[in-house]
């Protein structure tokens, strides 16, 4: 059996099943981007809860894996050699996986890094701009009383929405008729944005009839439903 005791975050959430992937997560949208490829990929992993609610972001135990104290963080038993490896950033772990199981990334080298391109794609821009425009929209715009910040993210929100519609006329998802971790990455956000963030009105996202398409395919997937909610919460 896999010893995972030279990990310290193993203290606080104790491995039940070590010689599976570990994962240290919570249902936001880049939280469940992990959980989706596993269930797309049937990986076995076993998932652990971390808690905003209590801080557990900055236990010492998850800076152990993650300094910079955010979700998600993966331990891989069986990594490179046969070694275990602590992972962090979802877009890193999306590739490492991606590259593990020979699943959801093109092995022509050129279609790669399109897929790759509209991965860095999301982590620059759309995760950012959603997650500024969210913030002064549903949570701190009352607030504040000049509205610039939030009609900025709003205007690049609206920007990024409209570079995604462009793209996906006559495909059926990101990378065209095979469904791969840039769809992972992306539609998360885009839920995320008209449903939690509820903000679909303030960005016209009615005018971004593909979007919505893929979106709609995209939730409709069952790895996807069962992957939006690992961790489950308590």
């Amino acid at each position: 059996m896999t010893d995972l005791s030279r990990f310290p975050i193993t203290r606080k959430w104790p491995a039940q099943h070590p010689d599976r992937l570990q994962l240290y997560s919570l249902p936001t949208p880049n939280g469940v981007k992990v959980p989706i490829f596993l269930e797309e990929t049937g990986l076995a992993y076993e998932p652990h809860l971390v808690s905003f609610t209590t801080n557990d972001q900055l236990s010492p135990e998850f800076l152990s894996l993650n300094p910079n104290n955010k979700i998600p963080a993966i331990i891989d038993p069986n990594g490179p050699g046969g070694q275990p490896l602590a992972l962090f950033e979802s877009g890193a772990i999306l590739l490492y996986l991606a590259e593990k199981t020979g699943q959801l990334l093109p092995t022509d080298p050129a279609q790669r890094y399109l897929t790759i391109q509209w991965l860095m794609f999301q982590m620059g821009g759309i995760g950012p701009m959603f997650g500024q425009l969210g913030f002064f929209h549903k949570f701190a715009g009352k607030d504040y009383e000049d509205k610039r910040p939030r009609d900025r993210y709003v205007a690049e929100s609206k920007r990024l929405l409209a570079v995604l519609d462009q793209h996906l006329v006559g495909r059926a998802w990101m990378m065209g008729d095979e469904y791969s971790i840039a769809d992972i990455a992306i539609f998360p956000w885009v839920r995320n944005l008209i449903g939690f963030y509820e903000a679909g009105e303030l960005v016209g996202y009615q005018a971004f009839a593909q979007v919505d398409r893929v979106l709609k395919a995209f939730v409709a997937r069952p790895a996807v439903q069962r992957g939006l909610e690992i961790p489950k919460r308590t």
